[in-house]
């Protein structure tokens, strides 16, 4: 029996209809659908271990297997790009600074190890816990910090290069408000491009190891280093990363069921496990930790083309495009000032989409308890709160997120006790609105 069924001539798509996950169109129209793909998870992609000092074709090389990977563990039944989250930023920023690129990979190998349990457990459980775990406000405090926490990140590359900083910005918000669909969901990729050429007519960008780089070459690897004294409190930065990581997948696979059949929520343990999977792989030899991509749903969308195939070829694709040293470079060569822009925007719209979490789900302010959910979280984020004990050390992130937890089921454990208000009667789903809207934003 073959993998893909064809979808009626192979070539067209007839309103009303959508090319399901295992049917697929002829094969050019499917190799071409798989490289828009790329080009939408590519600005995203290329971006975190830009910013975060990772290697770019090693990144590209397991957002590729990763790719793979997952459509293998899923069965070849869910539709998913793997690229690189944003959520490991400023846990990967942080770690490096204070430990080295192996305790960062540690650090990812671990949350891809706790997501795959979480995926197991999900497959056999259900998502009940989840939302009892992680109601809304709780959720969206977690994400919102970790986007928020970046801010003294983005200012410290924006003052370096002032000029350039500026019309990378303003670029990737018109290129937002003036385009919609999928022009508009590569604002951020666009406003690189716009940055980057400003900043090749200032003189800013060195060409020096463009020029020595190989055309064809293997990736850099680098090896987890769980040795170091420092770090298990590392580690322990990382967690939180697990809430949003699994937000995102559950998302997803909402999206998908929405757009084509109900049954796909029925995988979405198997999601978690293969992003698990992926982003462990990715951690031990030197590659950013995984999520599945918001822009590349916005593709299904638009094309109606769900079909797995697709994603095969994307994943190829990505893979192949990791074999080249010089485009590392390339993107290596980004100077300060434009990722300066380009994250003043990004690291803001991280924080955002935490805020959206309460929105979508009407989390009810008036309660004390909300309002102390979130203040604490988002204060110890911005500020920068830190805690350690000889090598053992907590950053912010992990502070803040410790704090929602504890703030929110404790206070409410003791509002139930004196009779002084129960919760929010219920918790509502945390993870709905995450990831199932394609203009939410990055990932």
């Amino acid at each position: 029996m073959p993998l893909w069924t064809l979808h009626g001539n192979g070539r067209t798509v007839e309103p009303g209809e959508v090319v399901a996950p295992g049917e697929r169109l002829n094969w050019p129209a499917t190799v071409a659908i798989g490289a828009q793909h790329v080009v939408a998870m590519f600005g995203a992609t290329f971006l975190v271990p830009v910013i975060t000092g990772f290697p770019v074709p090693t990144t590209l090389l397991f957002s590729g297997i990763g790719t793979l990977l997952f459509l293998i563990i899923t069965r070849n039944k869910l539709p998913s790009y793997l690229g690189s989250s944003f959520a490991f930023i400023a846990p990967v920023t942080a770690a490096t600074a204070s430990q080295g690129m192996g305790s960062a990979l540690a650090g990812i190998v671990a949350v891809g190890i706790l997501l795959a349990a979480v995926g197991f457990i999900v497959q056999f459980a259900g998502l009940g816990w989840i939302d009892r775990l992680m109601p809304p406000v709780v959720a969206g405090a977690i994400v919102a910090l970790i986007g928020f926490n970046l801010a003294p990140v983005a200012w410290s590359n924006f003052q370096q290069q002032p000029g350039t900083a500026t019309i990378t910005l303003v670029a990737v918000i018109l290129f937002s408000v003036l385009f919609r669909g999928f022009l508009g969901r590569i604002s951020i990729f666009l406003g690189v491009i716009v940055g980057y050429a400003a900043a090749l007519l200032f003189g800013q960008v060195d060409f020096t190891a463009v020029d020595e780089a190989a055309w064809v070459g293997l990736p850099e690897f680098h090896i987890a280093d769980f040795a170091s004294p420092g770090t298990w409190g590392v580690i322990a930065m990382f967690l939180p990363v697990v809430l949003v990581l699994i937000a995102e997948n559950v998302g997803h696979v909402r999206g998908v069921a929405t757009m084509t059949d109900a049954s796909v929520n029925q995988h979405t343990g198997r999601a978690l496990i293969a992003d698990g999977a992926a982003t462990t792989l990715a951690g031990f030899f030197g590659g950013s930790g995984t999520t599945t991509y918001g822009e590349n749903i916005g593709v299904m969308a638009a094309t109606r083309v769900y079909s797995t195939a697709a994603y095969w070829v994307a994943g190829v694709v990505a893979i192949l495009l990791a074999m080249s040293p010089k485009v590392g470079a390339i993107f290596n060569s980004i100077p300060a000032g434009v990722l300066g822009g380009v994250t003043t925007a990004l690291y803001g719209l991280i924080g955002i989409i935490g805020i959206k979490i309460w929105v979508d789900n009407r989390v009810d302010f008036s309660r004390p308890v909300n309002q102390y959910t979130g203040a604490v979280a988002l204060v110890i984020a911005i500020a920068g709160f830190t805690m350690q004990w000889g090598d053992f050390q907590l950053g912010a992130i992990v502070i803040g997120a410790a704090a929602a937890l504890l703030i929110y089921h404790l206070g409410n454990a003791v509002a139930r006790w004196r009779k002084t208000g129960a919760d929010d009667g219920g918790p509502i789903p945390a993870v709905g609105p995450l990831g199932g809207d394609p203009q939410d934003g990055p990932r």
